[in-house]
């Protein structure tokens, strides 16, 4: 049976099943009257659960994602078994989707400002008179010639959401599009491309190395790619193909969910990660593990890095930094990855160039187990502009260049340090509208409010990344008709493009998103952009494109490149990262970490996401300061006690949480805590510890440097009980711990042991 029948069947009495909705309509007809079946067909039994096929939104990994509906309610979302990013796991964020669908706090349609700016004081406006008020502003500008005053800014996109925004943006005459995310790997990027001429970001082939040096990337938790990297993980430590179980090094300050698991931990001195990876690399070539026609020049470029030398920047002996050199050089294939851990600093993209390095020299570049090129995307090479980042944006604003400003899918106030000042510059800026499904820190200072859909409302589509050596395009499609008054983000631009006429109106002509995405995609069919379709129409390919979840065709990665010696050396740090803060009053190194499940806060409006205990710390529902037990002794700070930990730029007050997996020298705390808006789950909980960083945007890329600071520890006085799940010494009933006498095992037989 159809789809289309199933869901006429059901109907929608309580459940608001309108055909429309499922197929991209964003509005019922008025007057429409839905009547369900008298005689059901024969294959439908009402109460049993069909399962379709998405994309999941929650982060940029692009993984495939089923969502079990259910009488027009969607009840689970699971990961698409057929997907090659995912192949059928999901992480917590994914699964928590369904939280963000029915949130009470969703704003239930359009919002103009009423009160003052920031107050979240708004009125509710129709859809036809909200599009009316920007279509006639952003008019004026063009009118008046300003056209160039708008901009826009957005969370990461890609696919055809991402050609219709930049077709709107180019046909109003605005260069003015700005994708912002705080944890955008632009330096990964802007290494890849200066070092190898390559800007997207490989696929990391764990599971066929034998050896990995991690800088800093938490791929089991929350690095780029967590589903796919930790499946990739588990093949390289016991995979059935495999004749050795592979071995990882982690290397960085603070333990992480993937340090945890690895065979070594080395707490390098933060900030250092870069010159003990350019140290590794530099005893590589001295030792002759490198036998390259270039290796005089690689020596010579590297010289100032000579173990010996490094050993005093890092805090990691020489031995060692030799001991490591030597197990990644003759461990092929061995892979260096550098995460987030270690390109957050200023200069950040300087460790991302430099394990580059140490991937050339191991011949780990463009093969199995090393580094794979991914192949380029089926819409053109999608760039990234690293001239501009949130700090154009803002300056732009402080000199009167912004008149109107839309925000989708970022919040701005909360993930930029106070330092930045970003609301005194967003209150410079006339006219301000957010596309955001909830009241944030930003959509706060709003003066217009455009509600879009949930993705699990919406049309669209993806591109993985970073992808699996191949293009993997993923479909997102409505699973339920939209919950409240919301409208597609596609479906908006579209409107307000009818509304506003002229050249916007002549490129984008579609009635409706659904239309525009299908037409893109018979577009790329008909040029057979690698869409192997055999014999198949464009119909039948377009059913089992949004069947399977989307299009792939698994091949061998074939694109091959190099570290060259001239990128290579635009790229090299004199010194270790600079942190504010003198360090005879301020101590402390301050290292800052995405949350597991919040991200970089986005996902703290969830209550699954904030109940779900960490996997380092088991804190749950707040913030924990993480201290090393032996500095917390030499302060008198026990576990639960409040600590102030000020920065030159201010300060904030956590409870304690004595880690041992921590240097002694530092402290570190989870980001995404601490909201002022964003819903009851949300608000007024925890501190979010971005705000007492200094601002330091790399003038590179733009990336804003969140481990950048010195701090002192005041103890503030003796707290409440931590918020956890460990510690807890009782059973409670649950026979956790099961014992037996030596007598009775012996009593049990060989066939037990």
């Amino acid at each position: 049976m159809k789809r289309r029948d199933f869901l006429k069947f059901i109907g929608v009495g309580g459940a608001g099943a309108g055909l429309g909705f499922i197929f991209g309509r964003a509005q019922k007809p008025p007057g429409a009257k839905l009547i369900p079946y008298l005689i059901p067909p024969e294959d439908i039994i009402p109460g049993a659960a069909s399962w379709y096929a998405t994309l999941c939104t929650e982060c940029g990994a692009g993984c495939g994602a089923l969502v079990k509906i259910m009488e027009e309610r969607a009840k689970k979302i699971e990961g698409n078994p057929l997907h090659p990013v995912n192949k059928g796991g999901l992480c917590s964020r994914g699964q928590a989707g369904l939280q963000a669908l029915y949130n009470p706090d969703r704003i239930k349609g359009p919002l103009k400002r009423r009160g003052a700016r920031g107050s979240a004081d708004f009125v509710e406006v129709s859809w036809d008179e909200a599009i009316d008020m920007l279509g006639q502003k952003l008019g004026e500008l063009k009118k008046a010639g300003f056209a160039e005053k708008l901009w826009f800014l957005t969370a990461p996109l890609s696919g055809h959401r991402l050609k219709l925004l930049t077709t709107f943006m180019s046909a109003h005459s605005s260069p003015n599009l700005v994708q912002y995310e705080l944890f955008q790997h632009r330096n990964l990027a802007y290494a890849n491309q200066t070092t190898m001429g390559i800007e997207e970001i490989p696929h990391y082939d764990i599971a066929n190395t034998n050896y990995i040096l991690s800088f800093g990337a938490d791929f089991s938790g929350t690095w780029l790619s967590p589903v796919n990297f930790s499946r990739g993980y588990g093949e390289m430590r016991q995979g059935r193909h495999r004749k050795n179980r592979g071995r990882l090094v982690q290397i960085e300050p603070r333990l992480s969910l993937t340090g945890a698991n690895a065979d070594e931990w080395v707490p390098v001195r933060p900030g250092s990660e870069a010159i003990l990876a350019l140290s590794i690399a530099y005893a590589m070539v001295e030792r002759g593990y490198y036998r390259g026609g270039d290796a005089l020049a690689w020596r010579s470029l590297l010289s100032s890095y000579k173990p010996s030398e490094a050993a005093l920047a890092t805090d990691i002996s020489a031995e060692k930094i030799e001991e490591l050199s030597k197990k990644f050089a003759g461990s092929k294939p061995a892979l260096a990855i550098a995460g987030d851990g270690a390109l957050s600093y200023t200069g950040g993209v300087s460790c991302a160039a430099a394990v580059n390095i140490l991937n050339h020299l191991a011949g780990s570049i463009g093969v199995k187990g090393g580094m794979l090129i991914n192949s380029g995307g089926l819409l053109g090479k999608e760039r990234i502009d690293f001239k501009k980042g949130i700090g154009s944006l803002l300056d732009a604003a402080n000199s009167s260049k912004v008149d109107a400003l839309i925000l989708y899918n970022t919040n701005p106030l909360y993930t930029t340090p106070k330092a930045a000042n970003a609301k005194e510059s967003l209150n410079k800026i006339p006219f301000i509208v957010s596309l955001s499904g909830f009241i944030d820190e930003t959509t706060a200072m709003a003066d217009l409010v455009l509600p879009a859909h949930h993705p699990l409302e919406d049309w669209g589509d993806g591109f993985a990344s970073p992808s699996v050596g191949y293009p993997v395009a993923t479909v997102m499609q409505p699973m339920v008709s939209p919950v409240n008054n919301t409208r597609g983000f596609g479906d908006i631009f579209l409107a307000l493009a009818s509304k506003m006429g002229g050249g916007v109106k002549e490129r984008l002509k579609s009635d409706s998103f659904e239309d525009y995405l299908k037409s893109g995609w018979k577009e790329l069919y008909n040029r057979n952009r690698g869409l192997s379709a055999g014999t198949l129409g464009f119909e039948d390919f377009w059913k089992k494109m949004l069947a399977n979840g989307g299009w792939w065709r698994e091949a061998e990665p074939k694109r091959q490149a190099v570290v060259s010696l001239k990128g290579a050396k635009q790229m090299l740090p004199s010194r270790p990262a600079a942190f504010e803060g003198n360090e005879k009053e301020y101590p402390f190194y301050l290292v800052l970490y995405p949350h597991h499940g919040f991200g970089d806060g986005r996902h703290a409006n969830l209550p699954w996401m904030q109940e779900l205990p960490d996997p380092m710390t088991s804190v749950t529902w707040g913030s924990c300061l993480e201290v090393n037990p032996k500095t917390a002794s030499g302060l008198g700070i026990k576990e639960g006690d409040f600590v102030e930990v000020e920065s030159p730029f201010g300060s904030i007050t956590l409870q304690a949480y004595l880690y041992p997996g921590i240097r002694p020298d530092m402290v570190a705390v989870a980001i995404g805590q601490g909201h002022t808006h964003f819903g009851r789950y949300a608000k007024d909980r925890g501190v979010n510890p971005i705000d007492i960083l200094p601002y330091k945007e790399d003038p590179r890329t733009g990336s804003v440097a969140l481990n950048s600071t010195r701090v002192k520890l005041v103890h503030m006085g003796t707290g409440e009980k931590l918020a956890k799940t460990e510690g807890v010494t009782r059973e409670l009933g649950r026979n956790i711990v099961q014992t037996i006498t030596s007598e009775e095992f012996k009593k049990m037989g060989k066939e037990v042991i």
